[in-house]
């Protein structure tokens, strides 16, 4: 769920997302950052973390400069 905001143009706030993400990865890396290869982390990144951003709809989602600047 992500919350629109009213504004002047059409705007998103994408903190539950990136929490959720963050969530997904700190728990996927913690079990297998000592255990698995660099590849084998990546691959289990892309099916179990990707998919979360993508359920919230972030890809149709307009993302201005200021909100990927704080993505870092």
């Amino acid at each position: 769920m992500y919350i629109m905001k009213s504004a002047k143009n059409f705007t998103c706030c994408l903190s539950h997302a990136k929490g959720s993400f963050y969530r997904a990865f700190n728990a996927v890396l913690g079990k297998v950052v000592n255990v698995a290869s660099e590849t084998v982390i990546i691959e289990l990144l892309k099916t179990k973390c990707l998919p979360i951003l993508l359920y919230y709809g972030l890809e149709a989602c307009p993302i201005n400069k200021v909100q990927l600047a704080y993505s870092h």
